[in-house]
């Protein structure tokens, strides 16, 4: 039973090391003074402000927020209307090829999806000349394409654990359908919007291949100018720049739990309702 326990542990220290030291090294190395990243040449902020410095990485970051928040903003709400679609119209016609139209994105390749979607717009520019050019506008098209997938499938799951009685009461003292969904239906699903936006920010903000397919001179996304420079090697900027990432998303993630930690502090002081002491 010890030795059981001891190769559990091992495992888990192996796992753990092999995740971890990689991602400690590139934020040892971004303080490195040297140009070459494998040589360490002191401690040193000189990279940090050459990254702040580099116009051509900061117009690839903004390129990237601006698409990764306009796509999760489209992706959430045509995510909702399909999410409900499959959840509360359980019989019309086309439900099967629907839904299968809905999920494909889920389970297709990155690259099938970014070469069809070159495909579509090359043949829409040669028979109504849009797009003119292949920009961020195709980017955030393509992103909205496969993130709406995602967001319907959180919002489905959670309208189909939900009980549908405080909908019908509302519906049944006068309430019109659109003021029940606003007033009843949102709220009680706002856990998933607010995931399934930051799952299709967060997808988009991650996405190389798609936008590799479907971008255009001048329309260079972060993660496609990280893959263009690390194919010579990875410079001291990039650690940096990778640095300035992990912590802004360990920020969040913390940021996060102590208010979840608080919420559930908060419910746990909240004294029980008359009638359900045991007593």
């Amino acid at each position: 039973m010890k030795r059981h326990g001891t190769f559990v542990l091992s495992m888990m220290a192996f796992g753990f090391a092999f995740l971890y030291v990689p991602i400690a090294l590139v934020v040892l190395y971004s303080f490195n003074g040297s140009s070459l990243s494998t040589v360490w040449g002191g401690f040193s902020l000189r990279w940090y402000g050459e990254l702040f410095r580099n116009e051509e990485i900061l117009r690839a970051v903004l390129l990237s927020l601006r698409i990764a928040a306009l796509s999760a903003s489209v992706a959430t709400a045509l995510g909702t209307l399909a999410g409900m679609a499959m959840a509360r119209l359980p019989r019309f016609r086309g439900r099967t090829l629907f839904t299968a139209m809905i999920l494909t994105p889920l389970v297709m390749p990155e690259v099938l999806t970014g070469l069809s979607l070159l495909l579509l717009f090359v043949s829409l520019h040669d028979l109504f000349g849009w797009p003119g050019a292949r920009g961020g506008s195709t980017i955030a098209i393509a992103h909205i394409t496969f993130s709406t997938a995602y967001v319907a499938v959180i919002v489905r799951s959670r309208l189909t654990g939900m009980d549908p009685s405080l909908e019908e009461a509302a519906m049944d003292l006068g309430a019109r359908p659109l003021r029940v969904f606003l007033d009843i239906t949102v709220p009680l699903i706002a856990p998933a919007l607010l995931t399934g936006w930051l799952l299709a920010f967060t997808l988009s903000l991650d996405d190389l291949v798609i936008a590799s397919f479907v971008s255009g001179p001048g329309s260079t996304t972060l993660p496609m100018l990280i893959f263009s420079k690390v194919r010579l090697g990875v410079t001291p900027e990039i650690n940096a720049l990778a640095t300035v990432i992990i912590v802004i998303v360990a920020t969040g993630i913390a940021i996060a739990a102590r208010t979840m930690r608080r919420r559930e502090a908060r419910h746990a002081e909240r004294p029980a309702p008359l009638g359900t002491g045991t007593g």
